[in-house]
């Protein structure tokens, strides 16, 4: 007997496979004496052991995917495993106290953990997380509990767990990962967009997947519908194969418009760009003709490892994505660490609202040693292409003239180095916060451009925490009071002759395009995954009949009200 659960549909597409479960394993235990000493000390050796072939296949597998650095984290760990100063007083714990291996490897690392932790040197904070890691390695192979880890799937899987990390995703193999299902988040979650990313179909907010799915169940996708099927029968897995072939069929029908330009009914261009977080992304941009990139996430490239990357990487990082686009537009938001971001090694401070607190242009402006490393990688790399930077979560003018002068003084810097830098770099903002978008008239005369960031914007026009399902209702990109702030932003800017984009999920939404075109947004960008389908419906609008639409739009009382309006173009 099957079961069905409904979550939100989070990424289209269909996948058929058998469940891997991310989820943290019962690494419990009692505290024991023993008898057989030498046969303790013997399984605490074969747990180390065996953590050492696990760790160096997935050592070996970052390097493939993810590249040396992020390799770098797990060779830490392998040094750890040889480490006598750690391996023989827990040796020693065992013979000397007759206690079972799981207390004695307890009882010593906590020790140590305790001792760095307290250290003020930096570095040895980071070994403390280590010793931690690998602890819990060889615990997991004492008691023959298997550690999930993401890296290391080789066959076809559908991924279920709590909520995906960045990290998880930046792991996750698309030949293998086939889709995944999760307890929390939203269409806007980090999860949800990377599984856009990834091209792969994804169901979040499902509140109990993780304890309804077991480890290598049957299970079904629907990335369409939001709907999860556990252990599916035979027919369903029959009609399901059959939708998973017409989507395909429809995938490759719009793959046709790949190299068509974004043109409304009666002639009017619009850019469609495409969010990227990483370099790996660039092959769906292309794939799915993208006409820019609106969006380049740079966050991605400090996450996943325990150090700050540095500048030469990230040049090498914005450099490769700004000679790859040809010339086309790369906007590239500057660090934006914070609310569901967390960087282990920044050891930035726990905070009731993370989302209104210590992030992105205000961490920046703070620990300016950082931002200015990534400017200047960023100044460096702009020879190589169009290159355009955004700064997010700006809530003030002032914050913005800050954050512009930091840039200028390190284009001085590099220009007085002999550097070359480019001069026709494009300077500008999100507005995702609403006192940035009542002030629009004012930071247009400043800015080269606005780029609407919807998913924080509706969160907090809305005061609704967009990862709680709770309050998910609220999360409403077609509410009246939202398109009478977009109309705002995109008035002011036109008016100073700069142009606005929008890097929200809310440009790839069917729905919400026709509203967006009569508004006049200048560019839309959106997942790679979404740009024929918004391409092909662009061209079946006439821009001057949207603009009748939105205007009635923004004097509806209600989302529904709005989407009703749509539904009947």
């Amino acid at each position: 007997m099957s079961e069905l659960l409904k979550g939100i549909a989070a990424s289209d597409g269909v996948a058929i496979s058998k469940a891997y479960l991310l989820v943290e394993p019962d690494l419990s235990y009692s505290s024991e004496n023993i008898s057989d000493v030498d046969g303790e000390v013997e399984k605490f050796k074969a747990a180390v052991n065996q953590s050492k072939v696990e760790l160096t296949q997935i050592r070996n597998n970052a390097e493939k995917q993810l590249g040396p650095d992020k390799a770098a984290i797990f060779d830490a760990h392998l040094l750890v495993l040889e480490d006598p100063e750690l391996l023989n007083p827990i040796e020693e714990n065992i013979r000397n106290n007759k206690v079972n291996a799981p207390t004695a490897l307890n009882e010593v690392s906590t020790n140590f953990i305790t001792i760095f932790e307290n250290m003020d040197n930096e570095y040895m904070k980071e070994r403390a997380a280590d010793i931690r890691d690998v602890s819990k390695r060889i615990l997991a192979h004492i008691l023959d509990v298997e550690l999930p880890n993401p890296s290391m799937i080789n066959e076809s899987v559908v991924i279920v767990g709590e909520d995906l990390t960045p990290s998880d995703t930046a792991q996750l193999n698309k030949e293998f990962v086939k889709g995944f299902a999760t307890n929390i988040g939203g269409r806007t979650s980090h999860s949800a967009i990377m599984s856009r990313s990834l091209e792969i179909p994804a169901v979040v907010g499902t509140k109990d997947v993780t304890v309804r799915v077991k480890h290598g169940d049957s299970i079904i996708i629907d990335g369409l519908t939001g709907d999860v099927i556990i252990n599916p029968t035979d027919d369903e897995v029959l009609a399901y194969e059959q939708k998973q072939k017409d989507f395909l069929a429809e995938r490759e029908e719009l793959a046709k418009l790949v190299n068509d330009e974004s043109v409304s009914k009666d002639g009017v261009h619009i850019e469609l760009a495409a969010n990227i977080g990483t370099p790996n992304d660039l092959e769906g941009v292309k794939n799915n003709g993208a006409e820019g990139i609106g969006l380049y996430r740079t966050e991605f490239l400090y996450m996943g490892r325990d150090n700050m990357p540095s500048e030469e990487e990230q040049f090498e990082a914005y450099s490769k994505v700004l000679k790859e686009m040809n010339g086309k537009r790369v906007v590239v938001r500057t660090l934006d660490i914070g609310g569901d971001k967390e960087l282990s090694y920044l050891n930035l401070p726990k905070e009731m609202n993370p989302f209104l607190g210590y992030r992105a242009i205000r961490l920046c402006l703070d620990q300016q040693d950082i931002f200015r490393t990534q400017l200047r990688a960023l100044l460096r790399a702009s020879e190589h292409g169009r290159l355009n930077i955004m700064f997010p979560m700006i809530a003030t003018i002032q914050e913005f003239r800050d954050a512009k002068a930091i840039l200028l003084e390190e284009k001085e810097k590099l220009v007085s180095e002999g550097v070359k830098v480019d001069d026709d770099i494009e300077v500008g903002i999100m507005v995702e916060i609403p006192a940035t978008a009542a002030l629009a008239d004012i930071f247009a005369k400043e800015v080269d451009f606005f780029s609407i960031g919807t998913n924080d914007l509706i969160q907090y026009t809305m005061a609704a925490d967009r990862m709680s399902e709770r309050v998910s209702y609220l999360y409403q990109p077609y509410n009246p009071a939202i398109l009478r702030l977009v109309k705002q932003v995109i008035e002011a800017s036109h008016k100073e002759g700069k142009w606005t984009g929008m890097c929200g999920e809310m440009a790839g939404d069917s729905t919400a395009i026709p509203l967006l075109l009569g508004l006049g947004l200048d560019e839309f960008s959106m997942s790679a995954t979404s740009i024929l389908k918004a391409r092909k419906q662009i061209k079946q609008l006439d821009q001057k009949e949207m603009q009748e639409l939105a205007g009635r739009a923004i004097n509806c009382a209600t989302s529904e009200e709005v989407i009703e309006l749509v539904n009947h173009i």
